[in-house]
């Protein structure tokens, strides 16, 4: 975990990490930020109940982290639709649209996936340097965000085939029950991951987001993909989770974010 005075903690894919002349990347969990209580300590959800300037500050320390400038984090208002939208500049938190994957050719923007629980997965293209940053909710992955985000990125001229995909840290099998409703509505759309489904506890099964997204990757033909271990849920000190949160009683809850930008 890559980490210095004043700059935030973070995770890096192996994968994407040898094509730092295209890109500069990081999944960030808790650790490293201003906020307390719950929020504690890089919460960078606007969409929480935190202090505004705190998640401002986190949301600019994780800017200088990455090498860019404050305030080019570019957040969604995410809603766990299948829609994804292309930026070409700064867009602040309040001219935010309903979307749940960004993105973008343009170097300097630092296109972010927040997530607590949900999937956020980090997409790059290092011939055509473009990016995508997507959150897949089990919503979102099942009514096709991952391949809304692939289709907008062939529009700016990049090729699945050069793609190289992480999903980052999220809620693993072990940690993501679901009831009979939710495998139904899965094998609805999605018959072949039914082996992604465990029993559990009485009615209860467990499923495994992490690889039913790989596996939506690897059907849009994305040349390669990783998955990050860490799971969300079974982690406090290092992330936020909002099913941990909400087992505890909480209030509320902090966002974890996942950035990528291009360099100039």
């Amino acid at each position: 975990m890559a980490q210095s005075p004043s700059r935030a903690p973070y995770i890096e894919s192996p994968a994407l990490s040898p094509f730092t002349l295209n890109w500069r990347h990081g999944f960030f969990g808790r650790e490293g930020g201003v906020s307390t209580g719950v929020y504690k300590s890089l919460n960078t959800g606007p969409g929480s109940s935190d202090q505004g300037n705190r998640v401002k500050a986190n949301r600019d320390r994780i800017c200088v982290t990455m090498g860019a400038l404050p305030g080019r984090m570019i957040t969604l208002r995410q809603a766990h639709t299948n829609k994804a939208i292309i930026v070409d500049g700064p867009l602040s938190v309040a001219q935010a649209p309903e979307a749940d994957a960004i993105v973008t050719a343009t170097p300097g923007l630092v296109i972010t996936a927040l997530a607590a629980d949900c999937a956020p997965i980090l997409v790059g293209d290092p011939k055509a340097n473009v990016i995508a940053a997507i959150h897949a909710g089990w919503r979102g992955a099942v009514t096709g965000v991952i391949e809304s985000a692939i289709e907008s990125m062939q529009t700016l001229g990049a090729s699945p085939e050069n793609m190289i995909a992480a999903i980052g840290p999220c809620i693993s099998k072990e940690s993501f029950e679901v009831g009979p409703d939710f495998e139904a509505a899965f094998l609805d759309v999605s018959p072949w991951c039914a082996n992604l489904f465990e029993d559990g506890e009485g009615d209860r099964l467990k499923f495994d987001l992490k690889q039913y997204c790989s596996a939506r990757l690897i059907r849009a033909g994305v040349g390669k993909s990783e998955i990050i271990a860490d799971d969300t849920y079974s982690q406090p000190e290092k992330y936020f989770s909002y099913r941990r949160s909400k087992a505890e009683g909480a209030s509320d809850y902090g966002r974890n974010a996942s950035s990528i930008m291009l360099v100039a």
